[in-house]
């Protein structure tokens, strides 16, 4: 079995207020297989449920729909990725007047 990587973007790994970039379904398939899960396992870990959970996954990986941030947030810490979600609160609050929100 190889040890190789496929390389995930930068911009996929910081908080969405800081201008998030949407995965592809490669990163998040690799993403997947860093945390060592299954896609039903994924499915779980992100909070989906019934029968058609692990389909969810597979179209977030096929590139068929987007992944939420939340999701591969609680993916990328799972991958061992960190917590991509954290922002310091003056800087949130510097981007936020920088930026407002209509």
């Amino acid at each position: 079995m190889s040890d190789f990587y496929t390389h995930i973007r930068p911009e996929c790994l910081v908080p969405w207020v800081q201008g998030w970039k949407q995965p592809t379904g490669v990163e998040v398939r690799e993403v997947i297989r860093r945390a060592g899960l299954t896609g039903s396992e994924a499915a779980v870990l992100v909070g989906l449920s019934g029968k058609g959970a692990s389909r969810q996954i597979r179209r977030w990986i096929s590139g068929e729909s987007h992944i939420p941030y939340a999701a591969w947030a609680l993916l990328c810490h799972a991958a061992g990725l960190g917590n991509i979600w954290l922002i310091q609160v003056d800087e949130m609050r510097e981007l936020r007047r920088e930026h407002p929100v209509e």
